[in-house]
């Protein structure tokens, strides 16, 4: 028997879907009434080869405040480690099909912002879609 997973789970934007080239501006996604968080990233086919010059790396930040952001590191996640400056997603080679990222957030923060940070040269963008699916609500419906 299914059981309902949709009254206990807060899906929320983060980015797109949208087609990008450059950086994006992070929104702030507040975790306030919520003991946890998951990370899902979307991305499709790479509009270039991606390379350690040309690429695309994912940068996930926290705050207590929505003021001061400080990055993620290995104790704040799960499904990724070896965080550096935050990166919890490098494209650093080719992307020749669309794949979901997921990850989770176990750090102690009520905001999160996620950047797709772009170096290099980006002449056609990239399908991405990043959503911050909240959990474990203090309120149940």
């Amino acid at each position: 028997m299914m059981r309902d997973l949709a009254s206990k789970i807060v899906p929320v934007a983060a980015l797109g879907p949208v087609t990008l080239a450059a950086d994006n501006t992070p929104a702030a996604i507040d975790l306030a009434g919520f003991h946890s968080a998951a990370i899902l990233l979307g991305v499709g086919i790479g509009g270039i080869t991606f390379d350690a010059t040309n690429k695309v790396e994912f940068k996930l930040t926290h705050s207590d405040d929505n003021s001061t952001y400080t990055d993620v590191a290995d104790a704040d996640m799960q499904g990724v480690t070896g965080i550096t400056s935050g990166i919890i997603k490098s494209l650093v080679a080719a992307h020749a099909a669309a794949a979901v990222y997921e990850f989770g957030y176990v750090g102690n923060k009520r905001y999160l912002k996620i950047l797709a940070d772009f170096s290099g040269t980006h002449a056609t963008g990239t399908p991405i879609a990043v959503m911050v699916v909240k959990g474990n609500g203090v309120y149940k419906p």
